[in-house]
């Protein structure tokens, strides 16, 4: 079978991917701006969902004309992988290696708010080293280049991009020889936790963001006033929030007021993603307030969480302890002694320190933190993907 498509030189290649030096996750600062506000399960298999020993992790980008942005696929390949250096992120990969033989299953990984595929790397590694293609979308107006869609408008297109990606694979000659998208996996952190709850069902809308940041705002004020940065824009954000607080909702634009993400079922026996294909999901970190209780314990899909603890960015009994409390097939995979960026890796101390900066409270990595714990979390995600993704 033919290779998938690659780049046409490894410095194109590298120059697409370096520019993340402005930062994975540059702070959901502009998202409020438009409120008005066990065990293995299987051995070798058809679909090589197992580790292969000696497996090496190749990447490449990926253009298909059904897509807006190029979409970072990292996958197994026996050819040599080679530390390789994209701006200041440093990654063991074979550029463009041809994939492994056989069918595989893949998971879609979302980045954060001003983000890239870079910072999500070991964990898509991880995956890939464990039989998975991994797709890791570069969210149109919600990426380290452009954060001109960053927010709400971004939370609605992110579960939209994903099933394009999805829907593009499937059509693509080449990969789609090599993947079995009967089941798929999603992941997501921070804002890409609205991407992976979305798909699995939950609902949000804007209203709900603005009524948790009336009720919060000291409590969660690194989520709700993240880039007000003067107390003149902290007031003004306040405002937006104020003109929501005394109108009834019947009067209210009806932006604020739509849902989003999975479908409204008619009946318990509905399924609410709005893709039947997503089997699995995993989020870390995520943006969760925003969602109903109701929509939450609709969710059917199996849906592991990972919290940090110290999380002063999204605080947790606001966010992943949201979907805890609520969603009550959800497990929680891992809660880390950490911050909110401590979950990402590759971290250069250049991209956190430009990251942290740029928080309203939080940010910079947990002194003392130790990162196995990290390394953990990420093997009990890739083993639930295996777990619930396997034929």
């Amino acid at each position: 079978m033919p290779t998938p498509p690659c780049l046409n030189a490894r410095k194109s290649h590298q120059s697409d991917l370096q520019s993340t030096a402005c930062a994975v996750q540059r702070g959901l600062r502009r998202w409020l701006l438009s409120v008005a506000p066990a065990s293995l399960l299987i051995a070798l298999t058809l679909f090589c969902v197992t580790t292969r020993a000696g497996a090496q992790v190749a990447i490449t980008q990926w253009q298909s004309p059904r897509l807006a942005k190029p979409v970072t696929i990292v996958y197994p390949t026996q050819a040599v992988a080679r530390p390789t250096t994209f701006g200041p992120f440093s990654l063991d990969v074979a550029v463009d290696g041809p994939p492994n033989p056989r069918r595989h299953r893949l998971v879609v990984l979302s980045h954060g708010t001003g983000g890239s595929p870079l910072a999500d790397h070991a964990l898509a590694s991880q995956l890939a080293r464990a039989g998975f293609v991994v797709a890791q979308i570069l969210h149109d107006g919600d990426n380290h280049l452009d954060q001109r869609l960053a927010g709400p408008e971004s939370f609605r297109l992110r579960p939209i991009e994903a099933i394009r990606v999805i829907d593009a694979l499937a059509a693509d000659a080449a990969w789609s020889s090599r993947l079995d998208l009967s089941k798929v996996g999603v992941h997501g952190m921070s804002a890409g936790g609205v991407t992976a709850l979305s798909l699995a069902g939950a609902q949000w809308r804007t209203l709900n963001l603005v009524r948790h940041c009336l009720a919060h705002p000291q409590d969660d004020e690194a989520f709700c006033f993240q880039g007000a940065r003067t107390p003149e824009k902290r007031a003004e954000r306040q405002a937006r929030f104020d003109r929501a607080r005394f109108w009834p909702e019947f009067v209210l634009p009806a932006e604020l007021k739509t849902w989003h993400g999975g479908r409204s079922p008619a009946s318990d026996r509905d399924d609410p993603r709005p893709d039947p294909r997503i089997a699995s999901v995993t989020a870390a970190v995520p943006v969760a307030a925003i969602f109903s209780e109701e929509s939450l314990r609709r969710i059917r899909v199996p849906v592991g969480l990972v919290s940090a603890r110290s999380d002063a960015v999204l605080v947790p009994r606001f966010h992943s302890g949201h979907v805890s409390a609520h969603c009550k097939g959800c497990e929680l995979l891992a809660d880390l002694p950490a911050g909110h960026f401590d979950v990402l890796w590759p971290w250069p101390e250049a991209v956190a320190k430009a990251v942290a900066a740029q928080q309203w409270r939080g940010g910079a990595p947990t002194p003392g933190f130790d990162a196995t714990l990290r390394d953990r979390a990420y093997d009990r995600i890739v083993d639930f993907h295996r777990q619930h993704l396997a034929p």
